[in-house]
């Protein structure tokens, strides 16, 4: 996994910054309230289809289809210019781009719900047979532009200011100026919603890559020890672990690094034989994870569950995007990408040369 070079310290003690930098004297406006359930997880559209493609044609479909009726949906795309948004390339043929914007509604810094604290742009290559998970630190000093009310925007900030100021759209349209990548999808992620998924799935197996202490955790105490080594988490535990970020010289470059671990733990896992010859366990499974998913209105479940019925976690790679560290611009601690390298990336991206996506991101 490429990691920042240059890399400073993290200041944990600055203040989260989910508005526009101190001299701008805005305060962030939060998005338009929608019904939110109680947590969100990873794209249904990887989970459900590696799931039903060992139940039968027939039967999975029929049971898509029930699942898809229960899919929240957001409008992700309608207050997007289409004169700003760059256009696909047509060596990428059917490659699709997905983002995916997860927030943490248990972290005791978020008290405003409207923080984005994940941002990942997933590609699907042409022929579906793998994809790669590039996240981008969610201090990423990047310009965001106007927001659709006019009111903020047009400003450098902080990336995950951009979902403050204007929702899902602002995300959208900013990541597409940051990374020249169209977006096709988006689905939305909480990592609060961690526990309930992983607890349907038995716990899930994670190698602790170094010990530490939580002093944030569900426990009652707020501490949780972690000790070095592979393990099986339950829930709570899988979702302290991926958002600890206090315990770590390299802050939210190492909450990056265990958030990709669950994720691929959460496959693994969701993936198994057991869980697919297990009825009780699967339909926990699928009712914690339908309950807990949010994804764009243009999204066809049923197609897209069918086009990747044989995806797996092996199949999948995860990166962060180039960075040169962390810095501070003003009074803010932030993240300095590394343009020069991001966009070398986010080309190859555009293009679908897998190849030079796998090479330039593990460089």
């Amino acid at each position: 996994m490429a990691m920042p070079t240059g890399q400073s310290t993290y200041d944990h003690d600055s203040t989260e910054v989910i508005g526009a930098p101190s001299d701008q004297g805005n305060e962030p406006a939060a998005p338009p309230k929608r019904k939110r359930r109680k947590g969100r997880i990873i794209l249904i559209a990887v989970l459900i289809p590696v799931i039903l493609a060992g139940i039968g044609a027939v039967a999975a479909g029929l049971y898509l289809r029930n699942v898809s009726s229960k899919v929240q949906r957001v409008d992700a795309f309608a207050s997007v210019p289409e004169a700003s948004r760059p256009q696909k390339e047509a060596a990428a043929g059917k490659a699709m781009n997905f983002l995916l914007l997860g927030s943490d509604s248990r972290d005791p810094e978020n008290n405003g719900g409207s923080r984005s604290d994940t941002i990942i742009v997933l590609h699907l290559n042409k022929d579906q047979s793998a994809a790669q998970l590039i996240s981008i630190p969610r201090d990423t000093w990047v310009h965001i532009p106007k927001s659709a009310d006019g009111q903020h925007g047009n400003v450098d900030a902080k990336i995950n200011a951009a979902f403050a100021w204007g929702g899902v759209p602002l995300m959208v349209q900013t990541v597409e100026g940051y990374t020249g990548v169209r977006i096709d999808h988006v689905a939305l992620v909480d990592f609060a919603g961690f526990k309930e998924i992983v607890d349907a799935l038995g716990g899930v197996t994670i190698d602790v890559e170094t010990s530490f202490t939580s002093t944030h955790s569900l426990n009652a105490n707020s501490i949780r020890h972690f000790d070095k080594g592979v393990q099986v988490m339950d829930g709570a535990a899988a979702l302290d672990y991926a958002r600890e970020r206090y315990a770590f010289k390299d802050g939210d470059f190492a909450r990056i690094r265990h958030q990709q671990q669950v994720i691929k733990a959460i496959l693994d896992k969701a993936t198994s034989g057991g869980l697919l010859s297990n009825p009780s366990k699967l339909n926990s499974f699928l009712k914690a994870t339908t309950d807990t998913v949010s994804v764009d209105d243009d999204l066809n479940l049923i197609s897209m569950a069918s086009q990747l019925r044989h995806m797996r976690s092996g199949n999948l790679h995860f990166y962060t995007s180039p960075s040169k560290g962390t810095g501070r611009i003003g009074d803010q601690s932030v993240v300095l990408p590394d343009k020069t390298k991001a966009k070398a990336l986010f080309d190859a991206v555009r293009k679908d040369d897998t190849a030079a996506i796998n090479s330039l991101a593990a460089g």
